[in-house]
């Protein structure tokens, strides 16, 4: 069974940091596609990032540029989004999600397995 559950959400003050956790089960995301995803209250869902199925491509929205890092580490089976100098406008729902290909894509519609979600909320 395809399974990802995200972790590592929670409250964050503006400019703090936090470090998303996607671990899968039942898949192995190496030589495969991860992307994060985000959904404000009232809003669609936005690409944030993705990594690629070598690991050597990261794609980043611009809103999020030099401040998330992606990265997976294939021994754990988990993928990660570092995200540091958080604004109040990051606060969102984020998904991870699985996309059985080799190019990143933004589109939420090309990524059949998704997590549950963790819940990230910057404020003071």
């Amino acid at each position: 069974q395809l399974q990802l559950v995200e972790s590592g959400g929670g409250l964050v003050q503006p400019g703090g940091s936090l470090r998303l956790s996607c671990a899968a089960a039942g898949i192995r995301l190496n030589y495969n596609v991860i992307g994060w995803f985000r959904q404000a209250p009232g809003k669609g869902r936005e690409g944030v990032s993705c990594i690629d199925a070598l690991g050597t491509t990261t794609n980043y929205a611009d809103s999020v540029k030099g401040r998330f890092t992606i990265f997976r580490d294939n021994a754990k089976n988990t993928a990660y989004l570092q995200m540091d100098n958080l604004k109040p406008e990051d606060t969102a729902s984020y998904f991870c999600a699985f996309r059985p290909a080799s190019v990143c894509s933004g589109v939420a519609a090309a990524y059949p397995t998704w997590g549950q979600g963790t819940q990230v909320t910057v404020s003071s």
